[in-house]
């Protein structure tokens, strides 16, 4: 391709090119999706659910970066939140159970936050699991436990410090999350998750999931 041919096709195809950067920037600014493709956070996500990622939740980002143009919120408890670490080397889904100055435990699975510990109902007995709806300082989600007591069941306590979350998965026993990465520095969160957009089944020939399209997240 020539130096004379280059700008006639920039030229021609002008309104493709701004799509694709007005497509980018409103995805890493404003709204973006992601495929959850662990079981990290059962019940509430599910392998092959594609949530919805509002990037505007708590700041205003220059496009591709994790640099705050505007600070409009900060995560609270229980918010599902999408995070690049940097101690995973990936992006992760969590929940939020501790921020910032919260003193928090976990004593043979239950969740401890302030010398609070939370109330669990609504249990559900399957094979190797248990569920049940947490109930904590006004919080309440379904959480996935092990029947047996593992070795992540106790932790703690630790005091979140300034500037940072601790944030869990609620599948308790099957989770690499704060316990195992630390806290998640504020600047390394992306977005807040309150939908699921759509969900396919990878063990079913990946057939929709149509009773989990636009579901709201607890």
């Amino acid at each position: 391709m020539n130096a004379k041919t280059l700008p006639d096709l920039l030229r021609r195809n002008r309104g493709f090119l701004i799509f694709l950067v007005l497509m980018v920037v409103f995805r890493s600014s404003f709204a973006d999706w992601n495929t959850v493709p662990t079981g990290s956070m059962q019940p509430s996500i599910v392998e092959g659910d594609r949530i919805l990622v509002d990037k505007l939740a708590y700041d205003l980002n220059v496009p591709l970066t994790h640099v705050s143009l505007a600070r409009f919120a900060d995560p609270q408890r229980g918010d599902v939140i999408v995070f690049d670490s940097a101690a995973a080397k990936t992006r992760l889904v969590k929940r939020v159970v501790g921020i910032p100055g919260d003193r928090v435990q976990l004593i043979d699975n239950r969740l401890v936050v302030n010398g609070i510990a939370a109330q669990y109902d609504d249990i559900e007995e399957a094979q190797n699991a248990v569920f049940a709806t947490e109930h904590l300082h006004g919080v309440s989600h379904r959480v996935r436990l092990s029947p047996h007591i593992t070795a992540s069941a106790n932790f703690g306590p630790v005091t979140v410090p300034a500037g940072h979350y601790f944030a869990l998965g609620d599948n308790r026993d099957n989770s690499a999350d704060s316990r195992v990465i630390g806290f998640v520095p504020r600047d390394e969160i992306g977005g807040r998750s309150q939908h699921i957009v759509m969900s396919l089944n990878y063990e079913n020939s990946y057939l929709p999931r149509s009773e989990r399209f636009w579901k709201r997240l607890e």
